[in-house]
């Protein structure tokens, strides 16, 4: 297939490796340079994502935040530029897939969905849980929003880039899917965090501590793997805290707006914020101890040398 695949970061460029070694042809856009392994396994640059979709039969996005979104749809030399000069069929319609795999803010995404279908296309929410690990051993989780029609078509292409697809709903209940994974994930990390850190002040070996609770009910994906990294000190970004605080944030705005309070939420946002202000918004999300860590003015275990 033609396929388009915009924005090749930590996470997107593995992916879109991933559609490459499948035998599509995908034609590329970043804001630098297409990474070179990508360019050796067959990608086509492109100079703009208007050049994309002018080619590609389906486009995947996949960027930081709904700014970025809006910015790489409906901006200067956007996809929605090149959609429009795609030619209809007798339909009536261009007939092309918009598919954003980025986290972002599920009201922001209903209305890209409708501006999209507008210009002839289909569109799909899907954003992604598993970070850098998921998006290489293509292990993602993938979480759907949009027409069951149009996810079938596209379903064989998130095969190929994860293991747990679901079409949740309509368009923008894939990002209300992700915000939700995104509050579980951010106050398991703190859950861990404070466990770890209780452990190590009160005088046990954090690391002993965190294999005897992997054998119980407390065991847990983030005990496994965030745990770890807290014991060994490991914060190198598979998923920044800034972009967690990012979503975190859009738990919080889309609670305002339907009237929920989310009071851990909140709690683990303030944490994230601690982070930032420390100059930490660039680590892993795990580094989230390190704010508990500030209060405690205690280490769950010393920064290696």
């Amino acid at each position: 297939m033609k396929l388009g695949f915009i924005g090749l970061g930590i996470m997107g460029a593995p992916m879109a490796g991933h559609l490459l070694a499948a035998d599509h042809t995908v034609f590329a856009h970043t804001r630098g340079e297409v990474p070179a392994p990508l360019l050796q396994a067959g990608a086509v640059a492109c100079a703009s994502a208007t050049e994309v979709a002018q080619k590609a039969d389906i486009v995947f996005l996949m960027v930081p935040d709904t700014p970025d979104v809006e910015k790489v749809l409906f901006g200067e030399n956007g996809v929605a530029a090149g959609l429009s000069t795609c030619e209809r069929g007798p339909d009536g319609r261009v007939g092309k897939v918009v598919v954003d795999m980025s986290s972002i803010s599920p009201i922001e995404t209903k209305v890209f969905a409708q501006r999209i279908n507008a210009l002839g296309c289909d569109y799909l929410d899907a954003p992604v849980s598993g970070g850098e690990v998921g998006a290489k051993a293509a292990s993602l989780t993938i979480m759907v929003g949009g027409e069951p029609a149009v996810f079938e078509k596209v379903k064989p292409l998130f095969e190929l880039m994860g293991k747990n697809i679901t079409l949740v709903g309509g368009n923008g209940d894939g990002q209300t899917t992700k915000v939700a994974n995104q509050i579980i994930v951010a106050l398991n990390i703190a859950a861990v965090g404070e466990a770890l850190l209780f452990a190590s002040k009160a005088g046990a070996d954090p690391a002993k501590v965190r294999q005897a609770l992997m054998g119980g009910f407390a065991a847990s994906r983030i005990l496994e793997v965030h745990g770890e990294r807290m014991v060994k000190r490991t914060f190198n970004p598979g998923f920044r805290i800034g972009l967690h605080q990012k979503d975190l944030n859009l738990a919080l705005q889309g609670a305002k707006a339907i009237g929920v309070a989310l009071p851990q939420t909140a709690g683990a946002a303030q944490l994230m914020q601690v982070a930032a202000a420390q100059g930490w918004d660039q680590l892993d999300h795990s580094a989230l101890v390190k704010a508990l860590e500030v209060m405690a003015n205690h280490q769950v275990s010393p920064d290696l040398r």
